[in-house]
């Protein structure tokens, strides 16, 4: 992909409340999040012609939230995924486009996450019981008790912390970090701050190192991110955002069964890496601002690993050191990411990286859409990264695929 560093841009982004209750469809949330960032771009319904999205037991095909916003697709395709899509999709969206299939895609996802379809068995807020699949690769899952992703992934972090002796206490620190974050980010379902006693005494998930707070919000909202040439990019409404690489669902050698691949803590960023850095021509030093799938707080520490921000085993002592707080070296998921703001399957991580680098945070700061902000990181204060210039997106499917974006201002 070298030769597509920065002929492609992310142009608009946009999303709906993150609530408990939308009280609405996926159809109708998936509406008002395109017509957000068709808005944010300067776009009109004949300026999109391409379409893409994801779902998981949910969400909305794209030919009818197309008909609803009177858009006429030359191409389109809706797949199923979770964390490690929304990279993927904007590596997609660029070749759709550099193939002459179609000049400008957007790329949503509508979900009601908290009062339809719930993760790992749970009932919905009306009370209704999901019906759970035996069968296919759910043999090997859900008949021996791994129901949920925190149970499925957490054979990798069990033997992370045996290795490398990561605590509970470094776990709690990524909670505590996100949500100072969210304290100053409007859209957040939760802007309260949490302290790492707080997580601790929080009733267990999964023994020994995912308790209740540990664990992402569960939400309904749509997103919807736009992706053009940095040609067209040049005449539309915000500053272009530079797409400098993307690395699409690397996977390690084992995926199905990722606990039986030595080392198990490896996660499949190792691969990937190979190929983001390569494509961006820069390194993980050069990034300024990370955005690492926060599903529970080990998946940023393994990520981070992966991706050569810090070393194997160092992840817990990364996230401790105050890199990746708001005023750090490297801050991480400034929005309150999906341990605070909202549970997306990262498009808000990748949305919240775009406002960055164009240096429009909507935070508690006056005078923020004119890009003038305090840095005063204080809670109901400032989130904007001064200066900040490179960004870098970290996707999740399980500890063994991977996705991953590189953006520059």
């Amino acid at each position: 992909m070298g030769n597509l560093r920065d002929k492609y841009c992310i142009v608009g982004v946009g999303e709906t409340e993150y609530s408990r209750n939308s009280g609405r469809t996926q159809r109708a949330l998936g509406v008002e999040a395109l017509r957000a960032a068709m808005g944010d771009a300067g776009l009109g319904p004949q300026d999109v012609n391409g379409m893409l999205s994801y779902h998981s037991n949910d969400s909305v095909p794209s030919p009818v939230l197309a008909h609803d916003l009177g858009l006429r697709l030359d191409f389109y395709m809706d797949c199923s995924g979770g964390g490690s899509s929304i990279e993927a999709l904007i590596g997609i969206a660029m070749g759709v486009i550099e193939a002459g299939m179609c000049h400008t895609v957007a790329i949503y996802r509508a979900m009601n996450g908290y009062t339809f379809a719930r993760i790992g068995g749970t009932p919905t807020a009306g009370g209704r019981a999901p019906v759970t699949d035996v069968s296919g690769p759910a043999l090997e899952s859900v008949s021996y008790g791994l129901t949920s992703a925190a149970q499925s992934f957490h054979f990798s972090f069990t033997r992370h912390m045996y290795e490398y002796g990561t605590t509970n206490e470094q776990l709690a620190q990524v909670k505590v970090v996100h949500s100072r974050h969210a304290s100053n980010n409007p859209k957040a379902l939760y802007k309260q701050r949490v302290t790492v006693a707080d997580v601790l005494n929080s009733r267990w998930i999964v023994k020994p190192g995912c308790h209740l707070l540990d664990c992402c919000v569960e939400t309904d909202n749509a997103t919807c991110i736009i992706v053009t040439t940095a040609e067209r990019a040049r005449h539309l409404r915000k500053r272009p955002i530079y797409i400098m690489s993307v690395a699409g669902r690397v996977s390690n050698p084992f995926t199905s069964h990722h606990y039986q691949m030595d080392p198990i803590t490896r996660h499949a960023g190792y691969y990937a890496s190979r190929i983001l850095w390569r494509n961006a021509g820069v390194e993980p030093e050069d990034i300024q601002l990370t955005g690492a799938y926060d599903a529970f707080t080990f998946t940023p520490i393994l990520m981070l690993e992966g991706f050569g921000f810090c070393q194997p085993g160092e992840g817990g002592a990364y996230v401790s050191s105050g890199i990746i707080e708001l005023g750090g070296k490297r801050p991480n998921n400034t929005s309150g990411g999906q341990l605070c703001e909202g549970y997306t399957h990262g498009m808000n991580l990748v949305i919240e990286n775009v406002r960055q680098l164009r240096h429009q945070a909507d935070d508690s700061c006056p005078n923020w859409e004119k890009g003038e902000h305090t840095y005063d990181y204080s809670e109901g204060g400032c989130r904007q990264v001064k200066d900040v210039e490179l960004a870098a997106n970290l996707g999740w499917a399980m500890p063994a695929t991977t996705s991953a974006l590189v953006l520059r201002r």
